[in-house]
This record gives C-alpha cells, structure tokens and sequence, in this order.
C-alpha cells in the first residue's frame, strides 16, 4: 500500500512539531513562510523544484 502525501501538509506538520517541541517562534516560522515565498519567485525556483522531485523520486524507489 502506498502513502502519498502532499509536501506542503508534510513541512506544515513538521513546522508544527518545531513550533510546539523545540521552541521555535511563531515570527521564525513567519519569515520562513516568506522566505519560501520570495525563493519561489526567484530564479532559483526552477532549480530547487527540480532538486526536490528528484529526491522525492529517489527516496519513492526505496524497497522496505
């Protein structure tokens, strides 16, 4: 059975779990989001959406 899950709900879940565990600020999370957004728009965008799907692809070809 696979488990597909979006990487947005994937890095929502885990800036939570830093949030609540290991004391990061509501603000640090914010600039986060924002620096996200701004490396979107950038030119890098294309290169790290490619890095991105190929480590998806590379860690969806492991056998367990």
């Amino acid at each position: 059975m696979a488990l597909s899950i979006s990487a947005v709900v994937l890095l929502a879940i885990i800036v939570f779990l830093l949030i609540k565990k290991s004391g990061l600020k509501g603000g640090h999370a914010i600039v986060c989001v924002l620096l996200g957004f701004y490396l979107a728009s950038s030119t890098v965008a294309p290169t790290i959406s490619e890095l991105t799907t190929n480590v998806a692809s590379m860690l969806g070809s492991i056998k367990f």
